[in-house]
C-alpha cells in the first residue's frame, strides 16, 4: 500500500474533498477485510453477517464522519476497526435480545487473553460493557484491550499503533486483564 497516497487522501478528507474517501477505500480495503475476517473467524457456518458486509457498513459509517480529523493511515484503520467492533456489538446485542429476550448477564471469561470470539454474543456484550468502564478509569489500558482483544494486534503492533513501548503494552495488558476478569466475574473493580 502506498503510505504516502493514503496520507494525501486523508489530508483531502480533512479539507472536505468529497471523492477522497472513495479513492481511499481501495487502498485500505484488503486490510479492513482482513480485520473483519479476524473478527468473524469464529462465527458459525451460514452466519447472516459476513466480513464484506461488516467492511461495507463500516465504510458507510466512516463516510458520514466529515468532522473527523484524520491523522494518518494507522488512525484511519483504528477508527475503522472501532466501527467494525461497534457493528458486531450491535449485531450481538440484537441477536442476544432476540434469542434470550433480555439483557445479557455478566459472564466469566476464562480465556479472555485468547482473543475475540465472535460466536459468543454474551461475551462480546459483556466485554464491550466492561471496556467502556475501563475506558473511564484508564483510557490507555482500554485502548490496548481494544487493539489486542478485538483487533487481534500483537504486543508489538499495539505498541507501534499507540506510540508506546512494548513493555508498557505488556504491563497495561496484564493489569487490564486482571481488572476485566474480576469485573466480568461480577466483582466491581471501580
Amino acid at each position: 500500500m502506498a503510505e504516502g497516497e493514503v496520507t494525501l487522501l486523508l489530508a483531502g478528507l480533512r479539507r472536505g474533498e468529497q471523492d477522497a474517501l472513495g479513492r481511499l477505500m481501495p487502498l485500505v480495503y484488503d486490510e479492513l477485510r482482513r480485520l473483519a475476517g479476524y473478527y468473524m473467524r469464529g462465527e458459525r457456518a451460514g452466519h447472516t453477517l459476513q466480513p464484506t458486509a461488516v467492511v461495507h457498513e463500516a465504510y458507510m459509517r466512516l463516510a458520514g464522519q466529515d468532522w473527523m480529523e484524520w491523522q494518518d493511515r494507522a488512525h484511519f484503520i483504528g477508527v475503522a476497526a472501532r466501527q467494525m467492533r461497534r457493528i458486531l456489538v450491535d449485531y450481538a446485542r440484537q441477536h442476544f435480545a432476540a434469542k434470550r429476550g433480555g439483557t445479557p448477564a455478566k459472564v466469566e471469561l476464562d480465556a479472555l487473553a485468547g482473543g475475540f470470539d465472535g460466536t459468543k454474543s454474551a461475551e462480546i456484550l459483556a466485554v464491550d460493557e466492561a471496556l467502556g468502564r475501563l475506558r473511564e478509569l484508564d483510557p490507555q489500558q482500554a485502548e490496548i484491550v481494544e487493539l489486542r482483544y478485538f483487533g487481534g494486534l500483537t504486543v508489538e503492533e499495539a505498541a507501534a499503533q499507540l506510540g508506546i513501548s512494548e513493555r508498557t503494552v505488556k504491563r497495561d495488558w496484564s493489569v487490564a486483564l486482571l481488572w476485566l476478569r474480576a469485573r466480568l466475574a461480577g466483582g466491581d473493580q471501580s
